[in-house]
């Protein structure tokens, strides 16, 4: 847990994002919440650098006493106070990356909206996001200032009702709703109009606290979003630590720089402490380097992120998204702290018959595809030309489980089993229309650049073809001369040995090929039935007689027993297979 090396005192770090749509007033409001502690947030004077390691742009945090439901929390050495915070999470394409990356340290969700415009369509998406990476949420209405002052009472109860209806089918249906004005009259007005509501929001947010998981464990991952260099020291990162822990004397590697560093100094809340874990915010100090190399990124324990030209991931389409998930489409995809392109190809579990469906409900969107079957390259999968979706439209059949190949642009630096989010980003922003269009793990990589041959080809993701041709005639009991299966042109060698199946229910193996126009030997190991070879030569009488007449064969409606003998041929084929073999189960 956050906590600070006063022996004295203890902190507990709280992690709030602050999220909504453009011009929702979300950074004065951080401004409002953080007048108590000026941090670096909102001062952008380099000055403030040579205080020591301050917080990032974008980054505030303010102090407050430990609520009661903290203070009981038992555990050996209760906290002393609570700083809030903030993660402002700007636009949108940033927006889903600091979400993505942050997913595992945001503590709770405050979410702005504009009172007089409601819910727009990135609130939208920020309500998804928040449902796949937060557990809890507070909604904030701002600029009640803009509402007349008889009508702004009714006006706020409609608005609130409007976004409970919102909400109704989503994790946060009763998330409390508070209604403030951050900045009255606008940002141009004077700072002395006192901001109305906040008090009672900083009461609400100390209400909605507790006390987050942490886990030290693992390997380091952090996120930093500032850099700069201090004369005679080094290098200070800001950032979160996302995942594991770091202390002084550990060495960290800078994946973006392909270079490692030892850690000199740890900083939190402005104090030098021994080190930091998972959902801290630190200053680190490291041997020196171009900060300008760094602005944004990750710092890990060496040798623990991959470097992936293309991924296998579990995938669930997110509701709200109208779009079909095609297979061969590309979307722009967020995993660890990258955007990138890839081309996506969609796979499932072999129809029914040939494995068990998956049984159980669809997992809350706060664990992304908890799948039941595991992916391994042990198993066999079923080609799928798109996403499949539960039966029908508006059906409450969870979705079947399944999986994509991503296949990216450009290399991604990112941890196995991360967050994965799948969006159509170059959709208007202003069109009203969800653009996240599918969520997953990250469950398997391919560093090989040339994944294609050395990786792929293991990957057993198969194609079910069917052919059909007709009983041409008999040659003797065990064999019949098939035709219509095969082009003039087709080479049959690769279908010799092939099983084949009569419409009327024998079985046999194709020998090859009979003269030059695609015409094949099949052999019927068992022999041909009686009945089918009376149905085959009555077939044939008739064919010879309506030849000899000059008329085409069968002019009348065909009796059912006069239907031709069909052949059928059923195989696979593997997607990745370099030699494109025909395999028969």
């Amino acid at each position: 847990m956050s906590e600070s090396s006063d022996s004295r005192t203890k902190t507990l770090n709280f992690n709030i994002g602050v999220l909504g749509h453009v011009d929702s007033g979300k950074t004065s409001l951080a401004r409002a919440l953080s007048h108590t502690a000026s941090t670096a947030a909102f001062d952008k004077n380099p000055q403030s650098r040579e205080r020591g390691i301050t917080l990032d742009l974008g980054f505030s945090s303010f102090t407050v006493d430990l609520p009661d439901q903290l203070r009981d929390s038992g555990g050996k050495q209760p906290y002393d106070s609570l700083q809030f915070t903030l993660v402002d999470c700007p636009g949108h394409a940033s927006l889903i990356r600091t979400i993505i990356g942050g997913a595992q340290i945001i503590d709770l969700m405050m979410l702005v909206v504009d009172v007089v415009k409601g819910v727009q369509t990135q609130t939208a998406e920020c309500l998804l996001i928040g449902e796949l990476t937060c557990p809890r949420m507070v909604v904030v209405l701002n600029k009640i200032d803009l509402l007349p002052p008889n009508k702004r009472q009714s006006a706020i109860e409609k608005m609130t009702k409007r976004l409970h209806k919102t909400l109704e089918n989503t994790r946060f249906k009763d998330c409390p709703v508070i209604a403030v004005a951050a900045k009255p009259g606008g940002p141009e007005a004077p700072d002395t109009e006192e901001p109305q509501g906040v008090p009672q929001l900083i009461e609400l947010l100390k209400k909605q606290t507790y006390l987050p998981k942490r886990d030290p464990g693992g390997d380091l991952l952090m996120a930093v979003d500032h850099c700069f260099s201090i004369r005679g020291q080094g290098t200070v990162m800001t950032g979160t630590v996302l995942q594991g822990s770091l202390a002084i004397n550990d060495t960290v590697e800078i994946p973006a720089l392909k270079v490692t560093k030892k850690i000199k100094s740890v900083q939190m809340f402005r104090k030098p402490v021994s080190g930091a874990m998972q959902g801290d915010r630190v200053g680190v100090c490291v041997t020196q380097f171009d900060p300008k190399l760094l602005e944004r990124g990750v710092v890990c324990t060496p040798g623990s992120l991959r470097t992936l030209f293309a991924a296998v991931i579990s995938v669930r389409k997110i509701g709200y998204f109208k779009g079909i998930l095609s297979t061969r489409a590309k979307f722009h995809i967020t995993v660890g702290h990258e955007t990138v392109m890839a081309r996506l190809t969609f796979f499932g579990l072999p129809p029914a018959g040939a494995s068990e469906p998956p049984s159980g409900t669809t997992p809350p969107p706060s664990e992304p595809c908890s799948l039941e079957t595991p992916f391994t390259f042990d198993r066999e999968y079923f080609y799928q030309d798109e996403y499949v979706t539960g039966q029908g439209e508006g059906s409450s059949e969870p979705d079947p489980e399944q999986w994509a190949l991503l296949e990216f642009e450009r290399p991604v630096t990112c941890p196995l089993l991360c967050l994965v989010i799948g969006s159509k980003l170059d959709t208007d922003i202003h069109a009203n229309a969800c653009r996240l269009a599918f969520q997953g793990r990250l469950l398997q990589g391919f560093e090989d650049k040339n994944y294609t041959e050395t990786d792929l080809p293991r990957l057993r993701i198969y194609k079910a073809k069917h052919k059909e041709g007709q009983v041409e005639r008999v040659t003797d009991d065990y064999t019949v001369i098939g035709r219509s299966l095969f082009k003039k042109e087709t080479n049959l060698q690769l279908f010799v040995g092939l099983k084949v199946t009569l419409s009327t229910g024998e079985t046999g193996v194709i020998e090859g090929g009979f003269g030059q126009s695609g015409k094949f030997k099949i052999r019927i190991q068992e022999g041909l039935r009686p009945e089918t070879k009376q149905l085959l030569s009555s077939l044939s009488k008739k064919k010879g007689k309506s030849e000899s007449k000059g008329g085409p064969a069968n002019e009348e409606e065909p009796k059912a027993d006069s239907q031709p003998v069909t052949v059928h041929l059923h195989f696979k084929r593997y997607v990745f297979d370099p030699h494109k073999k025909m395999v028969q189960s």
